[in-house]
């Protein structure tokens, strides 16, 4: 719509300064971080180049953040397998499924904190713990299937089930597209299986 709030611009200066163009003062990462936290929008330029650059400041805000002591989100093992993705022939599959992944922690937001707030308030907190790490443990599974269902409507071509139960043969593709849905087969595959042990881990 055209009333839409648009983001607000961010300017980073050669000195690393970052000035905001909304309120007309400069900010820091800090303020940024600050921002996201209560749903601003923004988006940052290079003042000299003109150049988004938007994500490598969003990084720099998660940088910070695991940076402060007590804070840290991401663990290493975590991190570990995030960087071995780079370059991998998965690559591109790895945003959509954090983005999924994420999305659907968002939305189970107020159940998780309802139930936190439970747990330090009742007296032993073992049981009660225990019961709310379950519930995430089960939520982080259903999250898994959820994917993996989405990953087969790419990859209709596995199991003959859906031609059995048809009762038709698929109709044959060209031997170039033959090759093309090989590949394809195959990395799909290899990203069911990478998702079926990271699931499998406790």
């Amino acid at each position: 719509m055209s009333n839409e709030k648009q983001p607000t611009t961010i300017k980073k200066y050669a000195n690393r300064r970052l000035y905001n163009t909304g309120t007309s003062a400069y900010v820091t990462l800090e303020d940024l971080a600050e921002m996201v936290k209560k749903g601003e929008d923004f988006e940052v330029f290079d003042a000299k180049t003109g150049d988004e650059i938007t994500r490598s400041v969003l990084t720099q805000i998660i940088f910070e953040q695991e940076g402060k002591v007590g804070q840290a989100m991401l663990p290493v093992s975590f991190l570990r397998q995030l960087i071995r993705f780079y370059g991998d022939s998965m690559q591109t599959l790895v945003p959509s499924y954090l983005e999924f992944t994420i999305d659907k922690l968002t939305n189970e937001q107020q159940k998780f904190r309802e139930q936190f707030t439970s747990v330090l308030g009742s007296g032993p907190l073992a049981e009660p713990t225990r019961q709310m790490f379950q519930t995430m443990d089960e939520q982080a599974r259903k999250n898994m299937a959820i994917f993996r269902q989405a990953l087969s409507m790419f990859n209709p071509f596995v199991g003959g089930a859906g031609a059995a139960a048809g009762g038709e043969a698929p109709v044959t593709a060209p031997a170039q597209a033959g090759a093309e849905l090989d590949d394809l087969r195959k990395q799909v595959g290899e990203l069911q299986r990478r998702i079926d042990g990271m699931g499998g881990k406790d």
